[in-house]
């Protein structure tokens, strides 16, 4: 299916299952509390940090990918089945509900998208909204999962100098001017830059395939869309850009989960700086 349905077609597909993935990074709490006060009727909330990321270590990054039994426990917890279609919504602009559909296509899920506008294009329609919870009823997920979705970290350092690095984080990130949130400023080297922000308008809902399309090849050039791994500061932004080549019609790109947060704790991995 395609990897971003509108507001009409989940209207119209009230079978289909939905998550919620709203959340702010600065308040963790913030999306649950939201989800509880109203959410699109029969959605489930899916946390970032407790069903979307593995335990931190200090040295695996901020939002590190968590087992992939793991991650099928939850789908089976929540009532997804192999046959289900899967559709993810945040606030708006689609990060968050980008790493759950990554998650998906990661393990196998071919029938995932991610709902363009999200909720506030949703409430902004006038559309219906439930504090009501859903009822779940349990499956057992059984899966052929594309693994070569995601890229080690031990594959980034092995293959550094070959490996054609997106960084998805804000420009000025990206070139070590500064760093709000991890410890070190800087990026992987050799990494190219394309802040995953410009891949929506002004309302959060995704630009067109063919401006994303030219927008991405402006900055990749010739290199084939299997050989571009994605990467931000905690591997949320970074499947955003995924998701945005993916609609663009360049399929088959990676994504290094570990991001900055992950390659940056260790000082003795390479940086570059553009200060």
């Amino acid at each position: 299916m395609s990897p971003l349905v509108s507001t009409d077609e989940l209207a119209q597909n009230p079978d289909w299952k939905i998550f919620d993935c709203r959340h702010d990074l600065a308040n963790p709490g913030s999306g649950q509390v939201e989800y509880e006060k109203g959410h699109i009727k029969g959605a489930l909330f899916a946390h970032l940090d407790r069903d979307l990321s593995a335990p931190l270590t200090g040295r695996n990054g901020r939002h590190p990918l968590p087992e992939m039994q793991d991650f099928i426990r939850f789908l089976e917890k929540s009532g997804v089945a192999p046959t289900d279609t899967v559709v993810c919504y945040d606030a708006g602009p689609g990060s968050y509900a980008a790493r759950l559909w990554w998650m998906l296509r990661w393990v196998g899920h071919a029938q995932a998208a991610v709902l363009n506008g999200g909720f506030a294009r949703w409430v902004a329609e006038g559309r219906p909204v439930t504090a009501d919870a859903p009822l779940i009823t349990g499956t057992k997920y059984k899966t052929k999962p594309e693994r070569s979705r995601s890229v080690a970290l031990a594959t980034v350092e092995r293959q550094l100098k070959r490996l054609a690095l997106l960084d998805a984080r804000a420009p000025a990130r990206y070139r070590g001017e500064q760093e709000p949130i991890d410890p070190v400023a800087g990026r992987i080297p050799g990494a190219k830059n394309r802040f995953n922000s410009d891949n929506v308008n002004a309302d959060g809902t995704f630009k067109s395939p063919e401006e994303l399309k030219a927008a991405f090849q402006s900055v990749i050039g010739e290199r084939k869309p299997s050989e571009i791994v994605h990467y931000c500061g905690s591997g949320v932004a970074a499947c955003h850009n995924a998701l945005a080549m993916e609609i663009a019609g360049l399929t088959g790109s990676r994504v290094y989960i570990g991001s900055w947060s992950e390659w940056s704790a260790d000082p003795a991995r390479p940086i570059s700086r553009s200060v």
